[in-house]
């Protein structure tokens, strides 16, 4: 069934916080990276892997011993002590001697990373032997412990085939990835593109954070944060000029950010006089997934879709004020789906999302609700877009510094400081003056989730936490 609503900002399609995720993390399951690029090992660190990466030979290519030691073979240590004789030495690195081997009652002393040699079966670690300070005696090991055979050796290829997969498409690379590549000869990498997010802030108390401030002005945080998330996140920020309270040049402005990957806009979304954002969106034929979700900070997020055709980056559509109205009322979304019956047949039939849209996000002008909204809602739309492989959100859990008390009805994310040491973790609420306190927000390190059934939680409860 298809809501129809007012073509004032009043009308809401508000979802809980659980239904406006997953409408958002359906519709980035759609979409799919703009390009892709070859790039030198370093330069890819954070960009996400837009090929597989096998493995060039077998890993390890010899038996490794991971200890340093003595390489024997495990049946001649049954009686303890035992003494063998010492018929050689290898270091990691040194080629390989194949007239070394290990027959019974013999040892040869080996390093960490050296391969094996024939007949040995385990490595017994340089702490649990002895060797005398004679000629004689140094040709010579007593052992005084004993070793199962394939201790401290790692077998040939049993890390990985020559031929293995070790790295995915659509994996972030970090430094175990680096790592990985690195060790089978990859000096470049096919990553993919980074996707543009375009970053509109809105509102005439908005000022430039370079010029001088008007005393009913406030400079503009919004755009800053959101481009260091972006970043963070994987994609390159577009900075567009502040969107003044005029309906016209917000119009012109929202065309501009039509040519990226993906929309933001901060503020102008909530019930005021002045908040024209959902309006001027209408006016591009955008479908609305939702234009509310019930949490704090955040409530009056919108997401949705604006088909981008020959109005992407040529200005606003000129209509009248009637057909405005039937825009915006018939391209309300699905509740609590997200989903038009046409994008149902496409996904049921294996096709993409619908070419020629870009979505956007309208994100509260409160930096604090900014910053939440994007990390709850832009961020798989926009890890998606950077060729990530999509994922769940997975809140993490500690115990309660001191206790909380609020208001039920909304599923809060609550700036909060995570201290403790080792396994002794605890978390508790930063002092904070509202969504527009970002130097408190600052000094956070993490977001209590308080479910909104919630009006008191004890100290010691073991709470949920979003880490950024």
């Amino acid at each position: 069934m298809i809501l129809c609503m007012s073509s004032t900002v009043s009308a809401t399609n508000i979802l809980s916080f659980e239904q406006a995720r997953h409408v958002v993390e359906e519709h980035a399951a759609t979409v799919r990276p703009r390009g892709k690029e070859l790039v030198e090992l370093l330069d890819s660190a954070s960009q996400v892997l837009a090929e597989p990466v096998s493995a060039d030979r077998n890993l390890p290519p010899f038996p490794r011993a991971t200890r340093d030691g003595y390489a024997v073979r495990a049946a001649d240590l049954t009686q303890l002590p035992a003494t063998l004789e010492v018929i050689g030495e290898i270091k990691a690195g040194a080629p390989a001697d194949a007239a070394l081997k290990v027959a019974s009652g013999q040892a040869v002393s080996i390093m960490t990373g050296a391969p094996a040699p024939s007949g040995s079966d385990a490595v017994v670690m340089v702490e649990y032997t002895s060797r005398g300070s004679d000629q004689r005696d140094k040709d010579q090991v007593t052992i005084t412990k004993g070793i199962a055979a394939g201790d401290n050796i790692v077998p040939i290829a049993s890390e990985a085939k020559q031929g293995d997969r070790l790295l995915s498409p659509g994996i972030r690379l970090d430094h175990a990835a680096i790592a990985v590549a690195a060790s089978v000869g990859r000096s470049h990498l096919l990553v993919y593109s980074k996707p543009r997010v375009a970053v509109l802030a809105t509102g005439d108390e908005i000022a430039d954070i370079d010029v001088p401030l008007a005393p009913n002005q406030i400079r503009n945080s919004n755009t800053y944060s959101l481009a260091a998330q972006i970043r963070a996140t994987g994609g390159e920020p577009v900075l567009l000029p502040i969107a003044p309270d005029e309906p016209e040049r917000l119009r012109e402005l929202i065309a501009d950010g039509l040519a990226a990957d993906l929309l933001l806009l901060t503020g102008g979304v909530s019930m005021g006089k002045y908040d024209l954002v959902e309006q001027a969106l209408a006016e591009f034929d955008a479908e609305f997934f939702f234009t509310g979700a019930q949490i704090q900070p955040g409530r009056p997020v919108v997401f949705g879709r604006i088909p981008c055709g020959t109005l992407c980056g040529a200005g606003a559509p000129a209509r009248d004020e009637e057909e405005k109205n039937v825009s915006f009322k018939s391209n309300i979304a699905l509740k609590g789906h997200g989903f038009s019956r046409a994008d149902k047949n496409a996904k049921e039939n294996g096709a993409l999302a619908p070419k020629g849209h870009t979505y956007f996000f309208g994100l509260p002008g409160n930096p604090v609700s900014t910053m939440v909204t994007f990390e709850l809602f832009a961020r798989p739309m926009l890890e998606t877009l950077a060729g990530m492989t999509p994922r769940k959100l997975i809140f993490l859990h500690a115990k309660l510094k001191s206790e909380i008390k609020t208001k039920p009805g909304l599923k809060r994310f609550l700036p909060a400081i995570l201290s403790g040491e080792f396994e002794h973790a605890e978390v508790e609420l930063v002092r904070w003056q509202g969504s527009g306190d970002i130097a408190a927000t600052a000094t956070a390190n993490c977001y209590i989730v308080i479910p909104p059934n919630r009006e008191r939680i004890a100290t010691g409860e073991w709470v949920p936490l979003l880490m950024p």
